[in-house]
């Protein structure tokens, strides 16, 4: 990686002072620790404060002076008080990631509440009725781009059904010495401003040889005809961004101890703005206990990928005298962040190899298998590769067989036009339908075969189980630790498509952006099912507040509960909901520029 974002140190993690010079910082490797608040009450206040990650002193936006924000830890059962000053010039909120709570205390300026103005407080209060790892940040403006995020952890009230013996927590991020407002403005004139990896002379030849004249004449003329690149995987880049973990650049070199024999448990959360991660750790096996916050049975992988705003929770076992990387490369292969485990400071790590970028194909455009692109042979290989991969426990806790959902077969990317809703933990069996908004120069793409977005790892990953031998963690393999607790069947679907214009970096969903479109009405009480349709190119992180998203995996016995799903290009993705929360909720992609589009006001009433 040669780019000018990866040479120089800065910021020290949990809020110390980051005016030092990078040559003070060079080489230097410390028990970064996180700042860490517990209990039941909280003072906090929201600040700007100086921070230099690349030789260029900036100023961030911070949680009591530190970036990340305090990780912040409370009790299960317990009742939190959070009074969060602000000290910025402008309005500012904090939601509370995941967390469900009353309406008015979810954080959300123009739904929950009226924001907090500059010199003003305002106090939070909730009971705290989950356990796991969860996450806060702003929800005003780009605040979140530059530094107002950070960790919790939710202890349980009964002993949890994992044995670990030290934690560490392992948050994402990107960074860029670029105002947000900047970015959002340039991506709006040019949106591949920040993709320096369009085709090459050596890509045409290498084509050739691969697809013949004809068949790459043709696909270049396809996406030049569509003005869009099979490069355009992130908005954002490495190229203006700076990628930390834990508020460390990758040559600070975050570092986390352990000790000879122990069980350790990694939090990892992406709190970035734009950037999709693959998490691995080279040499060590990742036992992935929790998702989003919620206990799964666990699953023993080598790399998974997490989406802006998802967490996992992982347990690893290191060996006593070896040192090793926590590498997150960004999806689009720009650059990564990395820290090190370690039993000693003396120990270090070889940093991997990014992986070769990805380039889209013709299954992420929703044009079904092709055999011109030989992208499609590997997924369809590698889309059966993932369907193997389940765990034990989740094989021995699926007890409805496919015979049982009628038409629908997950394993197929193939969507069967039926009339009845299908059963609750299988998805949709019906058709997808565009409406009469997504026609228009609002929409550049619409998808008529969607693929299957639970068993596929994504692009960049599918083939790396038969190329690298590292087993990928697919949604199909997640398999809630605790039964589904609501088992009736949905009595409606809402089929919202994820639209936009890439070109002119326009967004929306349904093809209409969130300040032209009405609320989602959900009667209070009811079992829906949202089924989201990816009619883009990118790969979209969904966050609905308030309630939890049940995913659809093919197992209804235990249901999976997320706050975040990753909804890949041109897939199709389905959960459900129990609409037990009164009140106004918002429901958007977590990608920050797509943000102000892909947005919509999701209202239960009674």
């Amino acid at each position: 990686m040669s780019t000018r974002r990866f040479f120089l140190t800065g910021v020290a993690a949990g809020g110390l002072l980051a005016g030092l010079s990078p040559s003070s910082l060079w080489g230097k490797r410390s028990l970064s620790k996180l700042l860490e608040l517990s209990g039941n009450d909280f003072e906090l206040t929201l600040d700007y404060f100086p921070v230099n990650f690349t030789g260029k002193q900036r100023f961030a936006t911070t949680v009591s002076n530190s970036l990340p924000a305090p990780i912040l830890r409370w009790k299960e059962g317990e009742t939190v008080t959070l009074r969060v000053k602000n000290n910025l010039k402008v309005d500012s909120s904090i939601h509370w990631h995941g967390i469900i709570l009353p309406t008015n205390m979810d954080g959300v300026p123009g739904l929950s509440f009226d924001g907090i103005k500059p010199g003003e407080v305002f106090e939070y209060q909730f009971q705290v009725n989950q356990s796991g790892t969860y996450w806060y940040h702003s929800h005003s403006g780009f605040q979140e781009q530059t530094g107002l995020y950070g960790a919790i952890i939710i202890d349980p009230k009964e002993k949890e059904p994992v044995e670990y013996d030290r934690e560490h927590v392992v948050l994402l991020s990107d960074w860029s010495d670029e105002m947000p407002e900047d970015i959002y403005a340039k991506l709006k004139k040019l949106s591949h401003y920040y993709n320096f990896r369009e085709r090459t002379v050596r890509d045409l030849w290498r084509d050739i040889k691969e697809k013949g004249v004809k068949g790459t004449w043709q696909e270049r003329a396809m996406w030049n005809q569509m003005r869009m690149s099979d490069t355009d995987i992130s908005d954002v880049t490495g190229y203006t961004y700076t990628f930390l973990m834990n508020g460390s650049t990758p040559e600070q070199d975050w570092t986390g101890i352990f000790k000879p024999g122990e069980r350790v448990r990694l939090r990892i959360i992406n709190a970035a703005a734009m950037t999709l991660f693959d998490f691995r750790i080279p040499g060590l096996k990742m036992e992935v206990i929790s998702t989003d916050g919620q206990l799964i049975d666990p699953v023993s992988v080598d790399e998974f990928r997490i989406g802006v705003a998802e967490t996992y929770d992982i347990i690893v076992e290191p060996e006593a005298s070896k040192a090793y990387t926590i590498f997150a490369q960004a999806i689009d292969r720009s650059g990564f962040a990395r820290g090190t485990l370690t039993p000693n400071l003396g120990l270090t790590a070889k940093v991997p190899e990014m992986d070769p970028p990805p380039v889209l194909g013709h299954r992420d455009m929703g044009m079904g298998h092709s055999l011109h692109d030989s992208h499609d042979s590997h997924d369809a290989h590698d889309a059966h590769d993932a369907h193997e991969l389940h765990s034990e426990n989740h094989q021995a806790k699926v007890k409805t067989k496919s015979s049982e959902v009628g038409m629908l077969t997950l394993e197929h990317d193939h969507v069967m036009d039926h009339e009845s809703l299908g059963k609750a933990g299988f998805g949709s069996t019906r058709k997808i339908t565009h409406q009469s908004t997504e026609f228009g120069p609002q929409v550049d793409m619409r998808v008529e075969e969607a693929h299957d977005g639970i068993t596929d790892p994504g692009i960049g990953l599918r083939e790396h189980q038969k190329r690298f031998g590292r087993r990928v963690l697919t949604y199909r393999d997640i398999c809630n630790y605790y039964p589904t607790q609501d088992k009736r069947e949905p009595s409606r679907e809402i089929e919202v498509h994820l639209t936009g214009n890439m070109s002119r970096y326009m967004w929306s969903m349904n093809g209409v952006k969130f300040a032209d479109a009405e609320p989602i009405i959900l009667k209070y009480g009811e079992r829906v099912r949202f089924v989201l349709v990816n009619d883009t190119m990118m790969t979209h992180p969904v966050h609905l507040h308030g309630m939890w998203s049940e995913l659809e995996t093919g197992d209804p016995d235990y249901i999976p509960r997320k706050h975040t799903i990753i909804v890949q290009p041109a897939s199709k993705v389905s959960f459900l909901v129990t609409a037990d929360a009164i009140g106004r909720w918002a429901f958007h992609c977590h990608l920050l520029y797509h943000m102000p589009g892909m947005f919509r006001e999701v209202r239960v009433v009674k």
